[in-house]
């Protein structure tokens, strides 16, 4: 299935001597990383791994042979063959399209001697939008919003049903289409793989798997708040041994860096008055799916409990927009002030536009919406700042337009990038 990556990855290839794509497990990478290669170095085959290490240590321009593009699979097995991409880009002259490299872990700095500015493009992968898993039928363009195309049209007829199922299946590509018990099992197996193995070798540190298990269910609890670390030290302990400040940064930390949890920044913009703006990030993980699995919850079960589902229909809807962000080169970030006023996502483009979008699951708050999203835009200096290219309502379902203040109400099934 064709992925809005695709697109991003050719140009950032016509640019670059190598691209580096990186993301959490399971998303897809290899797979489509394969589609724009012409030979491929997969570091994690068990019969010829031991050989690979060994030659990245003695001689890694070896393993850069090949027809370009070269994909290297999991290239963070060893470390050095990042400064031998670099210095082989440098070899051919910069020139472009050289390597691909993927990896499902972030790059270990300390292991490697220069950044790759200049020569190694650097790209996030996540999981599959409602888009590219064919539940959007993609009427409403992000980046034909800004080109200031708000003629919007369109119809999504995705039940709350259908929605909660999305959730819990999440966006990986191999429960696409897959019964939902065992797309539920697949989320389960990830989730005790990062809690088992992959915490402790992302960086080399042991670490406690029920300690994981309850960080990753304190922050689902509080998935798309602001909750402050300390909270989540607090709701971690819970009543026994109290976990220090800097254990849990170090479980956070290693949990980034496999890209599980992604938390959404907080935007800062050239602001009217002087008033003080909140710098929390909005607690979120890759994927919606990932809360649910710990909630040990099912689509029928989220349907009984919509306060929460509305928490993990804002996670789905943030997960969405940041695929569709990157491939017109922009940001998701989150506004909230310290009168509480909020935005649930802003879209900034690297030229300087940006939107504001809330997200709603029930269309009764569609007004209270629109008030918040006209009281963000008046709270912006516009004259350091452009005007919004557009204000948005995200929803469940129904029709997409143009209400009479001229915010657009777009449902997440007619959504694409």
């Amino acid at each position: 299935m064709k992925r809005v990556i695709d697109g991003y990855l050719e140009g950032r290839l016509k640019s670059s001597g190598a691209v580096l794509v990186q993301g959490a497990k399971w998303c897809g990478k290899t797979r489509t990383a394969k589609e724009h290669a012409a030979s491929i170095l997969f570091m994690q085959d068990p019969d010829f791994r031991d050989q690979y290490l060994k030659m990245a240590e003695l001689k890694p321009s070896e393993l850069l042979k090949g027809d370009t593009p070269r994909l290297i699979d999991e290239w963070q097995l060893a470390p050095i063959l990042w400064d031998a991409v670099r210095f082989e880009v440098d070899k051919r002259n910069g020139a472009v399209g050289q390597f691909i490299l993927t990896g499902s872990s972030a790059i270990p700095e300390k292991k490697i001697m220069h950044s790759g500015a200049g020569r190694i493009s650097r790209i996030i992968m996540r999981p599959m939008s409602l888009f590219e898993s064919l539940e959007s039928d993609g009427s409403v363009s992000l980046q034909e919003l800004f080109n200031r195309s708000k003629d919007v049209s369109g119809f999504s007829d995705m039940s709350l049903d259908s929605i909660s199922h999305c959730i819990v299946r999440g966006g990986w590509p191999e429960s696409i289409g897959k019964d939902e018990k065992t797309a539920i099992n697949r989320v389960q197996d990830y989730v005790n793989a990062v809690a088992n193995v992959d915490i402790s070798t992302v960086d080399g540190v042991q670490r406690n798997p029920k300690l994981v298990i309850d960080v990753l269910r304190s922050l689902s609890r509080n998935i798309s708040s602001t909750a402050a670390i300390s909270t989540i030290r607090g709701d971690v302990s819970g009543g026994g041994p109290e976990v220090n400040e800097k254990t849990m940064a170090s479980y956070i930390n290693a949990l980034r860096l496999l890209f599980v949890i992604e938390d959404v920044p907080a935007w800062n913009p050239a602001m009217r008055s002087k008033s003080a703006l909140r710098a929390t990030p909005k607690r979120h993980f890759v994927d919606p799916s990932i809360a649910a699995t710990m909630f040990h919850s099912s689509s029928y079960g989220l349907m009984k409990d919509l306060n929460t589902m509305g928490f993990l229909f804002e996670s789905l809807c943030i997960r969405d927009l940041r695929v569709y962000a990157q491939a017109i080169d922009g940001e998701i970030y989150h506004y909230r002030d310290r009168t509480n006023l909020e935005a649930d996502a802003i879209i900034h483009l690297r030229d300087g536009r940006w939107a504001a979008a809330e997200i709603k699951l029930g269309q009764n708050q569609i007004d209270e919406a629109a008030r918040n999203l006209l009281r963000v835009r008046d709270k912006v200096d516009t004259d350091k700042m452009q005007m919004p290219s557009f204000l948005m309502i995200i929803t469940s379902s129904g029709y997409a337009y143009e209400r009479k203040d001229g915010i657009l109400v777009v449902p997440i099934g007619c959504l694409r990038d």
